[in-house]
């Protein structure tokens, strides 16, 4: 691997932690967008694993809520476990192409859904059995793309957890999410250890890049910034999308 490519993936990392640190979430999205760029989809998932770890672990732990979050989502999250194993499984052995339009696709649903429906209805009386569903639909996509935001954060942000809550649920839901790719990826012996060292040498930038992103979040309207974050999402998605499928 070059320098010039360590280097790119360093500072995606430490471009993706100061999206964290201002909007609360987007580091594995936009990590797993920019180096999709360079890298196959496969690796890009592997490059993710420790610093999405790092970084939502401390997001998940800190907010004071854990063991009453925890009581309400346990359902969704065991479905996210055992769904992301077994569509891992059928990852690995697809065509990279194939993944990538995929991964396109959830960047422009999940933009278009944050950026012009105003709020999601609560799920109510649903939420005993909806919340499973979401966890088999958030784990296809985990281990299809990666990304464990469709439908999984549009889902917690519908449960009225209040801005603390919901920003340690999914701190909560991408730890575990994570966890479950790492685990399935390398129980299928797809975790090289270069990909893996590189991958803890991210951990630095990315911490970095939240650290620098929350003192920004104290100066830039953060409603302003989410809404350039996700015409950038839709855009890269569409990108993504259009170049894959001409491959």
């Amino acid at each position: 691997m070059s320098v010039e490519l360590i280097a790119y993936v360093l500072l995606v990392y430490f471009l993706a932690g100061m999206v964290k640190g201002v909007v609360g979430l987007g580091l594995p999205t936009i990590s797993l967008a920019l180096i999709a760029a360079v890298f196959e989809l496969k690796e890009a998932m592997v490059l993710l694993l420790v610093p999405s770890v790092a970084t939502n672990f401390w997001q998940g732990a800190s907010g004071g809520q854990l063991l009453v979050l925890l009581k309400r989502i346990w359902p969704m999250l065991a479905m996210v476990c055992v769904t992301t194993w077994f569509a891992t499984g059928v990852m690995v052995r697809s065509d990279g192409a194939v993944l990538s339009a995929m991964l396109g696709g959830v960047l422009i649903v999940y933009a278009g859904v944050s950026l012009f429906t105003p709020q999601i209805p609560p799920p109510g009386r649903r939420e005993i059995w909806l919340s499973p569903l979401i966890g088999v639909a958030t784990g296809i996509s985990t281990g299809f793309t990666g990304t464990f935001v469709v439908p999984g954060v549009l889902y917690l942000q519908a449960l009225g957890l209040g801005k603390d809550g919901l920003v340690q649920a999914m701190g909560i839901c991408f730890t575990v999410a994570t966890l479950a790719l790492g685990v399935s990826l390398g129980g299928r012996g797809f975790v090289p250890t270069e990909l893996g060292l590189l991958s803890i040498a991210a951990v630095a930038p990315a911490v970095l890049g939240m650290v620098l992103g929350r003192r920004v979040r104290n100066r830039l309207p953060e409603a302003r910034f989410r809404r350039i974050f996700f015409i950038a999402l839709l855009v890269l998605g569409g990108w993504i999308l259009g170049r894959s499928l001409l491959l």
